[in-house]
């Protein structure tokens, strides 16, 4: 049996709706309007697209191991530079700070 859109959906929307909720309820899950129902269908979408998403990410992953991760000496270069800048910034607003009085003069 071919896997199609449409079942995908239903079996999405069962497993988002009220557990209280059956076959015998209204459609369109726990809500029974014309809002809720898009609300349902809108929200079964973008789970469709965030598994659609994921399984390509995956799929990806398993084409190419080697993704071109950072390597450690990067990251350790990176924070220390931030950490310099954030140093200086930080020495710079104190100076600023203790002295503004005396540079109102400049």
């Amino acid at each position: 049996m071919k896997h199609t859109a449409v079942r995908t959906r239903r079996a999405v929307l069962r497993a988002t709706t009220h557990p209280h909720t059956g076959p015998d309820t209204a459609p369109g899950g726990p809500g029974r309007g014309r809002r809720s129902a898009r609300a349902w269908a809108h929200a079964n979408g973008a789970v469709l697209r965030l598994r659609a998403r994921v399984q390509e990410g995956l799929e990806e992953a398993a084409r190419r191991p080697d993704r071109g991760d950072i390597s450690t000496t990067t990251v350790i270069i990176w924070v220390a530079a931030v950490t310099g800048a954030v140093l200086i910034a930080g020495t710079i607003a104190v100076v600023i700070g203790k002295y503004n009085g005396k540079l109102n003069g400049l």
